[in-house]
């Protein structure tokens, strides 16, 4: 049920709707328990009064989702894709971050940890600042390959590393449609591997043409091309940038195997990638990612090997977590 306002539908914010939702808020009292697949339903129903509007919603919880089954709340996941975007927040550690990430990956939102209840606020305010920046309720990555031509992923990777090959919609002959979500003044950098047929040595030919779509308006659009070389040296060529965010996703893709092997009890593997992932961290300049990983391990500056910490804090080793896809810009060459 709805705390405020009762009815479930929705109040413009206002002096006094603040004050008055403030004081539904206080009158809460714990009872119960976590079932975020329930709460995704609930907001679905709230949302649906205006179609086509931004729609956002903010999932805060201090618990693990114990009252539904993770086929229950994959489902409810699944029929909340593109009906609006999620924030998801875990208060204190007694929550999963597998959980509240699910929810934000697939509904295209961020996760984080907000280890003191004093933050909480701030953090509030952050997320609706940058969501009411929003001026485009729903962007969509089309992207057309010719006959022989198919596309292997399509990645955002900056400022996350997000994989949305399996969010493809078919929009016709050869042509896939991705979901971006709503958009304000941003930038976000995307990845895109297009195989290609065998040709001959100089042929060059069209392997993708990509648009930026807004409803039925194609706001950007870009071609790629192929080109066929015996040269090894050109081919041997890997792009800076592409160069740089293949890193940020194997170092997102390290972190977390190694927080799920230490968790496992496997502390070989577990130093085994974290030491890598501090590499891949120190080497792209991700100084957000190599911070949250000295909260975990302990690194020998002489020799730059790492050691599992003997106590490590459950919010340090959550935060890493959910901040394992946060990456780095490029650097810009001197």
């Amino acid at each position: 049920a709805s705390v405020y306002p009762t009815d479930g539908g929705l109040a413009r914010a206002s002096t006094e709707t603040k004050a008055a939702a403030m004081r539904a808020v206080d009158g809460l009292r714990p009872h119960g328990g976590t079932a975020m697949g329930t709460w995704l339903a609930h907001v679905r129903g709230i949302i649906g009064q205006r179609k086509g509007a931004i729609t956002h919603a903010i999932l805060l919880t201090d618990g693990k989702d114990e009252h539904e089954t993770p086929e229950e709340l994959g489902e409810e996941i699944g029929l909340s894709e593109g009906e609006f975007t999620c924030d998801c927040r875990g208060v204190g550690t007694d929550w999963e971050v597998d959980e509240l990430r699910a929810i934000s990956t697939a509904l295209l939102g961020t996760v984080d940890i907000v280890a003191d209840p004093e933050d909480l606020a701030d953090d509030f305010a952050s997320m609706m600042r940058v969501s009411m920046s929003k001026s485009i309720p729903d962007l969509t990555l089309r992207v057309w390959t010719p006959a022989g031509a198919t596309v292997e992923f399509v990645k955002q990777v900056a400022p996350t590393v997000e994989d949305l090959t399996h969010r493809r919609v078919d929009a016709g002959n050869q042509c896939g449609q991705y979901p971006l979500g709503s958009w304000g003044a941003e930038d976000r950098d995307y990845h895109i591997q297009v195989e290609v047929e065998p040709a001959a040595v100089g042929r060059e030919k069209l392997a993708a043409r990509v648009s930026v779509v807004a409803g039925d308006e194609v706001l950007g659009e870009g071609l790629v091309k192929a080109v066929w070389t015996a040269d090894t040296g050109l081919s041997a060529q890997i792009s800076r940038r592409v160069a740089h965010y293949t890193g940020q996703a194997e170092l997102a893709q390290a972190v977390q195997e190694g927080l799920s092997a230490r968790k496992a009890g496997d502390v070989k593997t577990a130093t085994a990638q974290l030491q890598r992932a501090m590499e891949l961290a120190v080497e792209s300049g991700n100084d957000g990612t190599a911070k949250l990983l000295r909260g975990v391990v302990e690194v020998d500056e002489r020799t730059g090997t790492v050691q599992l910490r003997r106590d490590i804090a459950a919010a340090d080793e959550m935060a890493l977590d959910a901040r394992s896809t946060r990456t780095a810009r490029v650097r810009k060459e001197a």
